[in-house]
């Protein structure tokens, strides 16, 4: 009995939950913005990290940054640089730090943070007008982040 209870808890933290090896955001390591180790040690999806950065639900990089590749997504912003060769620009490294965490490397910068947990004042849970809880994650997951940090690599001049 014991051991389908381990291999079912093992099954759904492989299939859901945390990675053993996955760097959660107090972990993350950055050297002057830059984080060199994936979070997951799995290999971004261009393709997912393309539906990431266009999905307003999501990433919603778009509402900030143009991506020329993205054409068929309406009301891209112009308030962050045009993301089109940002492949290279930036290393993947530096990609993953900045969509981390951009304030790392950019000081004073606007992009949110999307895999940070601490250190900020979040607004209360959920919207619903009460007090916020330690309940809160990260705004991407450490497999999405690696994800984008794929596609974002591909975009070349």
């Amino acid at each position: 009995m014991k051991k389908s209870i381990l291999a079912a808890m093992a099954l759904a933290l492989s299939a859901g939950g945390l990675a053993a090896n996955e760097v959660t955001p107090s972990q993350v390591k950055f050297e002057d913005g830059a984080v060199a180790t994936s979070l997951t040690g799995v290999a971004g999806d261009p393709a997912e990290g393309r539906k990431i950065v266009g999905n307003k639900g999501l990433g919603n990089c778009i509402a900030c940054h143009i991506v020329s590749d993205l054409a068929d997504v309406p009301f891209q912003g112009e308030i962050g640089p045009p993301l089109d060769g940002a492949g290279d620009r930036w290393s993947e490294a530096d990609l993953r730090g900045i969509v981390s965490n951009a304030k790392m490397m950019f000081d004073g910068s606007m992009m949110p943070s999307f895999y940070k947990t601490e250190g900020f004042i979040r607004p209360g849970k959920a919207y619903t007008g009460k007090a916020a809880d330690d309940t809160f994650g990260p705004l991407l997951t450490a497999q999405q982040i690696e994800n984008v940090v794929a596609y974002l690599v591909t975009l070349k001049e």
